[in-house]
């Protein structure tokens, strides 16, 4: 396993992590129009997607999808600056509630998520239904960033 994904708790770590985070959001005047459609299974998908990325067992892929499904979530939701910029600010809150006291978990989670959401808005800006081609597996993530 990698360090990262054991440094977060694991699956169970990252449950919490979503949970937090979205609670933030769903109270959130700015995010929570986003996220409308929003229902308990998205918390625990997002958490078993980042599972996979830094480094746990390959759950989303085998059971949701993979990488594919993952982007073409985001397709057609106009993800805007202030959208992204707001969704970082929430996910450091949540870090630092969840995973206290620990700046390089923190940092590398947060390089992820910047990372992640720049892509996520860009794939939201393609209207649903967009061929996104073969994007690759799920990308994975350790404290030296992306792991080719």
């Amino acid at each position: 396993m990698n360090a990262v994904y054991d440094d977060v708790g694991g699956t169970d770590g990252l449950r919490r992590l979503s949970d937090s985070f979205y609670q933030r959001v769903l109270a959130d005047p700015l995010l929570a129009p986003v996220f409308a459609g929003f229902t308990a299974a998205h918390a625990d998908h997002v958490a078993v997607w980042l599972a996979e990325v830094f480094g746990g067992p390959d759950e989303y892929t085998e059971r949701l999808g993979g990488h594919q499904a993952l982007l073409a979530t985001h397709l057609g939701l106009g993800i805007r600056d202030e959208h992204r910029q707001r969704w970082l600010e929430l996910m450091a809150e949540a870090i630092d509630e969840v995973l206290p006291g620990q700046p390089r978990l923190h940092a590398t989670l947060m390089a992820y998520f910047d990372w992640g959401t720049a892509i996520a808005q860009d794939v939201s800006s393609q209207p649903v239904g967009t061929d996104l081609g073969q994007p690759g597996p799920t990308p994975r993530w350790g404290y030296d960033g992306l792991i080719a």
